[in-house]
């Protein structure tokens, strides 16, 4: 979410007390444009032929034919809330660009609904993020009669009934519509003020049930294709989140639950985006601060319950930068924002703090959408302007999934919207001949692009036993607990187990880029023992050997404390014999040379499998003195 550069924006900072009392929001006029359009309700076709659900195939979004589905896309705000946290909630002007939501999204008391939709297809987007806060879920007040002034048919709806009209209406119109909860409170974001975290003035568990009751509201609207969990986790004035250290402010855990969750319990169909950790520490020359977006990902890397529905995303904005908070006067420190990084330097923040993650092969490779970035049409810094030419011109060669913030607004207010409309419905905006944007946007949505049917590629996942259970299999799921006590992972269905770490609990699974090798039915076995090494075939002399029985292969496995607990089997739909060797990983790492699936383990050895071949059996020791984790890998070659 954007405040306008000269405005004091705490993009996920926290300066202490100091800070509390500098959060001021200032609205941005823009000088009337010479072009002017009236929004029209004639009927405009979609801009892209494309059908749900959206689905993931490595760095790529693909529609129910396995066909890109490139997210050109728009944040259309308001349901997230509009007032600044200071003054009257009933003044305009204490609303950030004296615009007052309502609590719904923008516009609707100027415009008809559908001739909002017809303007937006007009600009070339298939996808909308559309922000709501939790205040909004479990509001029963209706909208005054003003906040849909041009749309009478929703007049005495509340905001969550409003909300429903108009996802019903994007997703009937031709556009993808992605759910973002940006907010708890309905208040502007994102400095010091009480939405700094998901579990922010709520527990996790309520953030993750308002999550499961949002995902089954929606799940019959066919177009609604995505869960955006929580906009720009950043700092509150005490505490930082983090990635993986799995106390109350783990946003990698907190995430890790809601998509599960949201899944099993609400709607398989939809994509699960995670966005990185926005801002950490306190913004002052010479203590740590800085912009982790998903720097975290490198070394521990979300598994959900469908290896296919993961989306990384990230925000950027030029006048915040990778070690400066956006803002200015206090919390302002001499680190470059991205508007002062040359053009070459800007390419690579974004490749070391997103892009990254689109390298194929990888344990966390996904689709990275930079769900965010902006800039105002009265904008008239050089440096500022260089910025929005470069990082188009690179979302352009990149290919990139993308969302501009944000869609609608005030004319005379908010002159960062795509589209203003003045109190008539009069239209001026990026779509006008005079709005500096246009031909950086135009390059943007007309650059060449990957299109049609996507390979299948391998999929590559971590799993991780640090604080917990990380069973992503729904098949094994259903069988109950298979070790209790224990910590256990489980690859998601369709994939296998290949790597293991021999002290970090962690393990690697990949399908190798074929169909799933398991048989359909409900078998499986969990062992405990050696009872299914077969005589002469001791693989791993001297260490206690947990193996499949014959033609079966590794899923899964637990652990209590470093020490392995059990291993657990299923049986392959095809016959599995093929010739065994012994990749030991005790005493250093063991991994094939293309290095496939990458670092699972940072920091520790690991062993693993070749792609052409199945694990079916793990080997330890108990010996006095030796490290209790595996320290082998049976692997096989597949049929």
């Amino acid at each position: 979410m954007s405040i306008a550069p000269a405005a004091l924006r705490l993009t996920g900072t926290a300066v202490c007390l100091l800070l509390l009392a500098a959060q001021t929001t200032t609205a941005s006029a823009a000088p009337p444009l010479p072009s002017r359009a009236v929004a029209t309700t004639d009927p405009v076709p979609a801009a892209d032929t494309w059908s749900a659900p959206l689905s993931t195939r490595g760095r790529y979004i693909v529609d129910a034919h396995g066909d890109r589905f490139r997210l050109k896309a728009a944040n259309w705000d308001g349901a997230q809330g509009s007032w600044t946290g200071s003054g009257s909630v009933t003044d305009p002007a204490d609303h950030h660009a004296g615009q007052n939501s309502y609590g719904i999204p923008l516009g609707l008391d100027r415009v008809p609904l559908d001739g909002l939709l017809a303007d937006f297809h007009r600009l070339g987007i298939n996808t909308v993020r559309l922000p709501f806060s939790n205040d909004m879920i479990h509001s029963t007040t209706p909208v005054p009669d003003i906040a849909v002034g041009a749309n009478s048919q929703l007049r005495g709806h509340t905001p969550l009934q409003i909300f429903d009209a108009v996802v019903d209406a994007l997703s009937r119109s031709g556009f993808a519509v992605i759910l973002n909860n940006h907010t708890h409170t309905s208040r502007w974001c994102c400095g010091i003020d009480g939405n700094e975290r998901w579990n922010s003035g709520m527990s996790t568990r309520q953030w993750a049930d308002d999550w499961v009751f949002m995902a089954r509201r929606y799940a019959a609207v066919p177009r609604v294709v995505g869960a955006d969990l929580y906009n720009e986790v950043r700092r509150d004035v005490l505490d930082d989140p983090n990635w993986g250290l799995g106390d109350d402010h783990d946003w990698y855990a907190a995430a890790q639950l809601a998509a599960d969750r949201i899944l099993t319990e609400a709607n398989p169909r939809l994509l699960i985006v995670v966005e990185g950790i926005n801002w950490t520490g306190v913004p002052v020359d010479g203590l740590p601060h800085g912009r982790p977006m998903l720097t975290p990902v490198r070394t521990l890397s979300h598994t959900i319950v469908d290896a296919h529905k993961l989306v990384y995303s990230a925000h950027f904005y030029g006048y915040t930068g990778p070690h400066h908070s956006g803002a200015t006067g206090i919390g302002e420190t001499h680190d470059p924002r991205y508007q002062d990084l040359t053009r070459d330097q800007l390419a690579t923040a974004l490749d070391d703090e997103a892009f990254f993650v689109e390298e194929s092969g990888r344990h966390f490779t996904a689709p990275v959408w930079v769900s965010e970035f902006g800039i105002g049409a009265a904008e008239t810094n050089a440096a500022a302007r260089a910025w929005f030419g470069n990082i188009t011109d690179y979302f352009a060669g990149h290919d990139a999934d993308f969302a501009y913030w944000p869609l609608v607004g005030f004319e005379g207010h908010d002159d960062w919207a795509l589209l203003r409309y003045d109190s008539a419905g009069h239209r001026t905006g990026i779509l006008d001949s005079g709005d500096w944007r246009a031909a950086a946007w135009q390059h943007l949505m007309t650059a060449p692009s990957a299109a049609g049917p996507v390979p299948d590629v391998a999929t590559w996942r971590m799993l991780s036993t640090d604080h917990g259970d990380a069973v992503e299999s729904l098949r094994v799921r259903e069988t109950g607990d298979w070790d209790p006590g224990a910590h256990k992972a489980v690859c998601p269905d369709g994939l296998r187990l290949v790597g293991l770490s021999h002290t970090a609990g962690r393990g690697l699974c990949t399908d190798g880029g074929a169909p799933d090798l398991r048989t359909s039915g409900a078998d499986q076995t969990v062992v405990v023992d050696e009872r299914h090494v077969p005589a002469g075939g001791d693989w791993a002399s001297g260490y206690t050997k947990l193996q499949c029985p014959p033609g079966g292969f590794l899923i899964g496995y637990s652990v209590r404390g470093e020490r392995l607990s059990a291993a657990l089997c299923v049986p392959g739909r095809v016959p599995l014999s093929g010739a065994g060797r012994t990749v030991w990983f005790d005493r250093s790492d063991n991994r094939p040379v293309d290095a496939a699936g990458g670092d699972f383990a940072y920091g520790d050895y690991k062993g693993q499998c070749a792609a052409n071949e199945y694990a079916a059996g793990i080997a330890f020791t108990t010996r006095v003195g030796s490290r209790p984790g595996p320290d082998a890998l049976l692997c096989r070659t597949l049929p």
